[in-house]
């Protein structure tokens, strides 16, 4: 058995970024990595527009001018000013080239075809520039930018429709257990509808990993050694759930063994999640996560989270850590460190009662897991502890 820290540096150590290469539509690519430099196809804005409603100039050196027209955003006119001439102009649309200046409506006085400047002018006043944000055949977004709803944007922005991103790793969530039943169907006696898969789905999902398949499995060693090698063969990532203990009817252990995985650890010093399995094959990653639900979803926090992460090639790798105050007491049990679900708020953290790796309507309410070290047994109120906040 491993230490929590070991565990992490070995999953840190043995995880890289996946580089493989793909092409999005620029809508569906949110939250991807481009993997290479977009460069602008053209002018952004791409001509002279107006910032504001209000009046386009032609200076001169009086503060009145004659009206000789207008210009609405999407109009494609070019009214010829003279000195001392101008037109109503409005937001966005396009500045004629004649005019110096665009005045804002409220800081004008109109009196028939006649307008009277009540601002100081100033060349270029409130007026986009041709390329003001990016010039045509300029760098729009480097290689390695992480597409945000505002990137996915200026990208549309620019006319762009495809993007070459790095491609998400394909995962498989493997569900084991004859005791397991789908929801919506009878609950026989000594059955357990099956949730983990399901859970574990909306965790990934949340995070915008979407190339997901899940699996199930029945307790038989044959089924379960054919059915994770070709699901090993054919996946980046693999999560099991349940069937890595050492129980007569766990599989799991012996048939990753079979196929030659390599195992980097197996059980680690904490609660929940202490028969946590962790190896690869190949490039694979594979997981072999507890069966009791919220000790499942504690180690993909903990742990898949960082290989997702690592793979995406992010700076960040692991869920924001903070200290944070308790407002509540709490004994620890047991010779293990333990990560508490609790609710994170303004720097303080309540912990939940019903701890049990099995419950998670616990983690349900949940926003953060509390680490407890080992050396602590009694959580006393303002105790600063370290708190993993979750993603919500």
């Amino acid at each position: 058995m491993i230490t929590i820290q070991e565990a992490l540096s070995i999953v840190k150590d043995n995880s890289k970024p996946l580089l493989k290469e793909t092409t999005k539509k620029v809508e569906k690519a949110g939250g991807y990595l481009l993997c290479q430099d977009v460069v602008s196809p053209i002018y952004m804005p791409p001509f002279r527009q107006s910032a504001m409603d209000g009046y386009a100039l032609c200076v001169h050196d009086s503060v009145e001018y004659t009206l000789i027209g207008e210009v609405k955003a999407g109009d494609d006119i070019e009214p010829k000013l003279l000195p001392g001439q101008a037109v109503r102009i409005f937001t966005g649309a396009a500045v004629p080239d004649s005019a110096g200046v665009v005045i804002m409506q409220e800081k004008v006085t109109v009196k028939g075809e006649v307008i009277l400047i009540e601002d100081t002018i100033s060349d270029g006043k409130n007026i986009r520039p041709l390329g003001e944000q990016v010039q045509k055949g300029g760098l729009a977004l480097k290689k390695g930018t992480k597409l945000t709803p505002a990137a996915i944007g200026y990208l549309i922005s620019l006319g762009i429709t495809e993007v070459l991103v790095y491609k998400k790793p394909s995962i498989a969530i493997v569900s084991t257990g004859n005791e397991l039943v789908q929801a919506g169907q009878d609950l026989p006696k000594g059955k357990i509808y099956e949730s983990n898969s399901k859970m574990l789905l909306s965790a990934l999902y949340s995070l915008k990993f979407y190339d997901v398949e899940i699996h199930t499995i029945v307790d038989d060693y044959e089924q379960t050694k054919s059915k994770l090698s070709t699901i090993i063969n054919s996946s980046d990532l693999v999560i099991v759930t349940g069937g890595v203990s050492v129980g007569d009817y766990d599989f799991v252990g012996k048939s990753l063994r079979e196929l030659a995985v390599q195992e980097l650890f197996y059980k680690v010093k904490q609660k929940p999640g202490k028969p946590l399995f962790y190896g690869k094959k190949g490039e694979t990653h594979i997981f072999g996560l507890p069966g009791n639900p919220a000790a499942a979803l504690s180690c993909f926090y903990l742990y898949v989270y960082m290989v997702l992460q690592k793979m995406m090639n992010r700076a960040v790798v692991e869920l924001p850590r903070v200290k944070a105050k308790t407002t509540n007491a709490f004994i620890k049990r047991g010779d293990r460190p333990q990560f508490l679900k609790a609710i994170y708020k303004e720097g303080n953290i309540t912990l939940l009662e019903g701890q049990s790796s099995a419950m998670l309507q616990t983690f349900a309410l949940s926003n953060a897991l509390v680490f407890v070290p080992l050396e602590v047994s009694n959580v006393n109120v303002n105790d600063e502890l370290e708190t993993i906040l979750l993603p919500v």
